[in-house]
């Protein structure tokens, strides 16, 4: 991907933020040639925006598989019960998430950081649900890297009462229930592709680092659905519920 494509792109989303929409459709041409150029649009977007993260998000479609990750402006981070407006004629879907907070920094550095350094920092962990909301007008029908270069199609993140981490939660199988409006919304099996979402958090960490961003304690980390997504048709009241943690609710409008 040339880099002037990497930068008009990057500009076209960073635009999309503000208007709420980058494409009428996107042009072959800035659709990122692989993973790394996406992750050059994410770098340059963050740059144009000036945006200071909040939180990350990471998910893998199987235990084995590459993770995909995006940084989350520290904007788009609210508290259960917050209300969450639904953009004009385009889709926005809902997803419940278990998300991680860090007890420690973790600083840019020449070797990557062990899976029993991250794993030793998880401090906290809670109940999340993700507005999923794309800038461009064809999503979902758009290509991966062109999602991944709009922060994996991020909207807000809402993030429930957290509690101190229990290692012995059961991350496979946590039973949650996801409702809009009081009706059953998980679509499948409530499980995440990844397995236990755990795993996904070192190799975050080292994308992040190696990248020379920071990651300071606090940091919000969600780490992938259990539910699919669910597209709700209008204003109502979503609730989710993972045995454990405290419940999250968020009210699009």
């Amino acid at each position: 991907m040339a880099q002037s494509a990497t930068q008009k792109l990057a500009a076209l989303l960073a635009a999309g933020w503000d208007s709420g929409i980058a494409f009428g459709d996107l042009p072959p041409e800035l659709v990122p040639t692989d993973i790394e150029a996406a992750y050059a649009v994410q770098d340059h977007f963050l740059h144009q925006r000036h945006v200071t993260i909040g939180g990350w998000k990471v998910g893998a479609k199987s235990p084995d598989a590459p993770i995909r990750c995006a940084p989350l402006p520290k904007a788009c981070l609210q508290e259960s019960g917050s209300t969450c407006s639904r953009p004009a004629s385009r889709p926005l879907a809902l997803e419940l998430e278990i998300a991680f907070c860090f007890g420690r920094d973790f600083a840019p550095r020449a070797a990557l950081y062990s899976d029993e350094e991250v794993l030793g920092s998880i401090a906290r962990m809670g109940a999340a649900i993700e507005v999923v909301i794309s800038r461009y007008r064809e999503w979902p029908e758009v290509p991966p890297t062109a999602q991944l270069a709009d922060l994996l199609n991020h909207g807000a993140l809402v993030v429930g009462e957290t509690v101190p981490y229990q290692g012995d939660f059961p991350f496979v199988t946590p039973n949650p229930s996801f409702t809009f409006e009081g009706h059953g919304v998980i679509n499948g099996a409530a499980l995440n592709p990844a397995g236990d979402p755990r795993q996904l958090l070192p190799r975050l960490v080292n994308h992040a680092t190696q990248r020379g961003i920071a990651l300071p304690a606090g940091t919000v980390v969600t780490t992938g659905s259990y539910t699919g997504m669910h597209f709700p048709g209008d204003a109502g009241v979503a609730s989710g519920h993972i045995p454990g943690l405290p419940p999250v609710s968020v009210t699009l409008v």
